[in-house]
Parts: structure tokens; sequence; C-alpha cells
């Protein structure tokens, strides 16, 4: 059953699926009436689950189930990546690379390789005060305080050049 994302507690379980790039506008369109369909339906093991999303910088899905009511099972998660596959088949997205990631850089969101990141804090186009998202956030609460963190706070503190770290 859909709820309002806003209604739904803090410690509903989510998963952030970050898009290769931007939605268009008919593609949120899309994304808002589908997932919204999907979260009707979302059930687990024939119990409806108690579920919403959220979109983000027109390039994040978040999709959130308060597990107290009914926890979310391996084959009602999968349905959800089901329809996240066939979205980017018909739209040209990918949900599933990991290998970016993103920024918030003059207020929009920006995606770098992994491979750059290095090259990225040495040239000073990302400092430790860049603020990365966090995508392995897994409740609602952890969502709202520390989705968006400083670099230097975050697992990439690694790959700042080490006088930034010390300095």
């Amino acid at each position: 059953m859909y709820f309002p994302f806003e209604t739904l507690p803090d410690h509903s379980r989510i998963w952030i699926y970050q898009s290769n790039r931007a939605f268009t506008s008919s593609e949120k369109v899309g994304l808002e009436s589908g997932l919204k369909t999907l979260c009707d339906q979302w059930s687990a093991h024939g119990t409806p689950l108690h579920t919403s999303y959220r979109l983000a910088f027109d390039q994040f899905v978040i999709m959130a189930v308060d597990e107290h009511q009914q926890g979310a099972s391996g084959c009602s998660i999968d349905g959800s990546v089901r329809f996240l596959k066939d979205l980017q088949l018909k739209e040209g997205l990918d949900f599933f690379d990991r290998s970016g990631v993103a920024f918030i850089v003059d207020g929009k969101i920006e995606v770098y390789p992994l491979t750059q990141l290095k090259t990225l804090f040495e040239n000073q186009t990302l400092t430790g005060t860049s603020i990365t998202l966090n995508n392995l956030v897994g409740t609602k609460a952890e969502w709202r305080s520390s989705w968006q963190m400083p670099v230097q706070n975050s697992w990439l503190a690694k790959y700042l050049p080490k006088a930034a770290v010390t300095g």
C-alpha cells in the first residue's frame, strides 16, 4: 500500500537507486505513475507492504518500506528491482551502475567515475568539504541525517590528498 513518503516512520527501510543521468520531464511523470502503482501492489508473501517512494534531484529513486508493519522479502525486493530494470530498458536509464559517485556541485548533481576521484581531489575540483551522496544509508532516519555529507566524513576520505586529511 502506498503512503506519502513523509508519513512513513524514520525506522522505515530504504533503497536508493541512482540514475546515470537526470530524468526528463516525461520520464518523471512515468516514474511517478509507475512507482505509485508499484507501491500500491507491493507485497511480501501476499501481505501488502506499507511503502512509498521519493524522486530526489531528478536523478534518484528512493524506495521505502515500513518493515515494522511487514518485512520486505527477497521476492518483494526483486519486484521493485524488476520495475527499475524494465524502466531502464525502455528509457535508456541505468540504475545499477555503481561506478559513478554523486556530488552536489553548485546546487546540482554531478556524477564522477570512481576511477577519476583521486585526480579530482588532487586538482581541487572536489575537496574534503564537497558534498557527496551516501546511497548506502539504510533507513529513512539515516537518509535524512547522512545521505548528504562532506567527503571528509565519508568513505571517500581515503581519496583525499594526505595534506587535506591532516591539514
